[in-house]
């Protein structure tokens, strides 16, 4: 089980370098779309089957696999955009951050005192790496999709850090975790739809001519 856990985990972080290092607003949201698939399933591989497990599972992938995406595609067209050509952070300068910082997760994870079922798992390292994905993001782009993918991957990153207390942490922590989500995307997309009326743009660098 763990070896099928690690190659997901594996997989998580190799779309973390997939979102680094595309302009394109539709992979990245593919990408985000496809992690959050990935993470909600990987509580049924940790665990024996349960109810409310497994409906905790179908929410996080109903939520971050298909209605968050969705949302944000419907933001891309109606703004009608479809790259982010002018990062404050270059594609291959921010690619290059998310190889070094997974490298030195996976280096930092190994002095990092962790229960004994926890000892061979990714989780640490790919929680990481999705931190650090998730701050490049919202540092390094310019569009408020980008920066709103790079929000739901930093909380993947947390989710999983989540994942090693999942024999602890009760599962109605877990569900306010996703209704928090949730909730923070629809007031980011009534913010993304402010902005865009206002300066007929997503580039939030425009943010700045705003004055009282």
């Amino acid at each position: 089980m763990t070896g099928t856990l690690n190659l997901m985990i594996g997989l998580a972080m190799g779309l973390n370098l997939m979102a680094l290092g595309s302009s394109r607003m539709p992979s990245l949201i593919r990408a985000m779309s496809v992690q959050g698939v990935v993470l909600g399933i990987m509580p049924l591989l940790m665990e024996h089957f349960a109810w409310p497990l497994t409906l905790i599972a179908v929410a996080t992938v109903a939520v971050k696999g298909f209605i968050i995406p969705r949302l944000l595609q419907r933001a891309m067209r109606a703004a009608n955009i479809d790259r982010d050509m002018e990062p404050l952070i270059g594609f291959i300068p921010s690619l290059l951050l998310g190889a070094g910082g997974t490298i030195a997760a996976m280096a930092l994870a190994r002095s990092l005192p962790l229960m004994p079922e926890h000892t061979g798992s990714l989780l640490v390292p790919g929680a990481l790496a999705s931190v650090l994905t998730g701050f490049v993001l919202l540092i390094g782009r310019t569009k408020a999709i980008s920066q709103v993918c790079g929000y739901l991957i930093l909380e993947n990153g947390i989710y999983l850090f989540g994942l090693l207390l999942i024999k602890a942490t009760p599962l109605m922590v877990e569900a306010g975790i996703l209704l928090d989500l949730t909730v923070g995307v629809f007031v980011i997309g009534i913010i993304v739809d402010h902005i865009q009326r206002a300066f007929d743009s997503l580039d939030t660098r425009k943010l700045t001519v705003l004055r009282e």
